[in-house]
């Protein structure tokens, strides 16, 4: 089943409103849909170079708002859902404590689910349970996806389909060890 949805959404890209289904894509997949806008930004990009921009930036700010809806689920269906069935169980002061660190370091969450292949969707309803600041939410958001799609749109720009095998293999790895040194940088400096 999930590789019909791939290729289904690969197809979406010989698609005359291909900029649309895109938009659509990168919305839905900020909070539900499987498979990333990167299958099929990277077909719409290799096919029609001289729009790798506008294609990023669409991706981008289909991206972030799909990740606001993300966040409305997490703060409307959890106080619905989640928090009765924590209480039921005795487990909602767990959760204050799980919030408040969350809250601590929301931005990186979402920074490095947004730039690596862990699931954006998974942190953006986390983030409306916990109550992270909206805006913080939305800044983090626009950096990551940003960086991630305009990054992907640079690569295939340049390079043309050549790099497509590397940024479908190996560039969630590369995002990923980034934000590992990144964070280890930190880590570093603030313990020495």
């Amino acid at each position: 089943m999930l590789k019909s949805l791939y290729d289904w959404t690969l197809s979406l890209a010989r698609h005359p409103h291909a900029l649309w289904a895109l938009a659509i894509v990168a919305f839905i997949e900020s909070s539900v849909f499987p498979i990333p806008p990167d299958v099929l930004m990277v077909a719409m990009i290799v096919a029609h170079p001289s729009r790798a921009f506008v294609i990023a930036g669409v991706a981008t700010v289909a991206s972030v708002a799909g990740g606001m809806a993300g966040y409305f689920i997490g703060y409307g269906a959890f106080e619905t859902l989640g928090r009765p069935v924590l209480e039921f169980y005795g487990k909602d002061a767990y959760f204050e404590e799980f919030q408040a660190r969350y809250n601590e370091w929301g931005a990186w969450a979402v920074l490095i689910a947004g730039v690596t292949p862990f699931p954006y969707k998974v942190i953006t309803i986390l983030s409306g349970a916990t109550a992270l600041s909206l805006p913080v939410f939305i800044v983090a958001s626009i950096v990551a996806r940003a960086l991630r799609f305009f990054i992907v749109a640079a690569l295939l720009w340049k390079f043309g389909a050549p790099i497509r095998d590397f940024i479908e293999r190996r560039l969630g790895l590369m995002f990923t060890l980034f934000v590992v040194l990144l964070l280890g940088g930190f880590l570093v400096v603030r313990y020495l």
